[in-house]
């Protein structure tokens, strides 16, 4: 079972000339979005959902190289 659960992914195409896929994602029961180019998933933004806020976030690498492995299925 992996820590993390995906809740929604968007494919932004075109979006500024270029494509992104947007996750969000449960961690330790917080919610998360994380920002991909989706040409090569290189990261562009992480944010945590606390208290009414978005903050930057950290997820460590070995997470975020499974939510990349998972994205890259489903594109």
């Amino acid at each position: 079972m992996k820590p993390y659960e995906i809740n929604n992914m968007i494919i932004d195409d075109e979006f500024d000339g270029e494509e992104f896929v947007t996750t969000d994602i449960t961690h330790n029961q917080k919610d998360y979005s994380i920002t991909f180019k989706k040409a090569d998933l290189e990261i562009i933004n992480t944010w945590i959902f606390e208290n009414g806020s978005s903050l930057p976030a950290n997820l460590s690498d070995t997470i975020i190289e499974s939510i990349r492995e998972d994205v890259k299925k489903k594109i």
